[in-house]
């Protein structure tokens, strides 16, 4: 049997993908098909301007040093840890900028204690 080729499998893989996603008469979908990669629609946001949103799907080449589920894994896991380090540098960020408050307002108030004793 002769070897599918990759940008014929990656087709398949994408359109499984958008059939499932969209799983409706594609005649009356609101997405418009705008490459084999790319779906978009026109949406109204928060400012009340219309925008348009592309839909992608990117089909991972294979890899020899792990299955697909392991690549998969990977990938959730690092997303996590940088959300992670993100939310420990925000926290970190916040308990500084209290810190350097207060001692602005402690600095303020002996100042002002300071004046008015004269």
């Amino acid at each position: 049997m002769a070897k599918v080729t990759k940008t014929a499998v990656d087709k398949a893989l994408r359109d499984e993908v958008f059939n499932e996603l969209f799983n409706i008469e594609w005649e009356d979908c609101p997405y418009k098909k705008i490459n084999d990669r790319q779906y978009g629609i026109i949406l109204t946001d928060l400012n009340g301007e219309q925008r348009y949103v592309r839909i992608g799907a990117i089909v991972a080449e294979l890899r020899e040093d792990m299955t697909a589920e392991e690549l998969m894994q990977s990938e959730i896991d690092a997303y996590n840890q940088k959300q992670a380090e993100k939310a420990e540098k925000a926290k970190v960020k916040a308990e500084k900028i209290a810190k350097d408050k207060a001692k602005r307002e402690a600095e303020a108030k002996a100042k002002q204690d300071g004046v008015s004793k004269s």
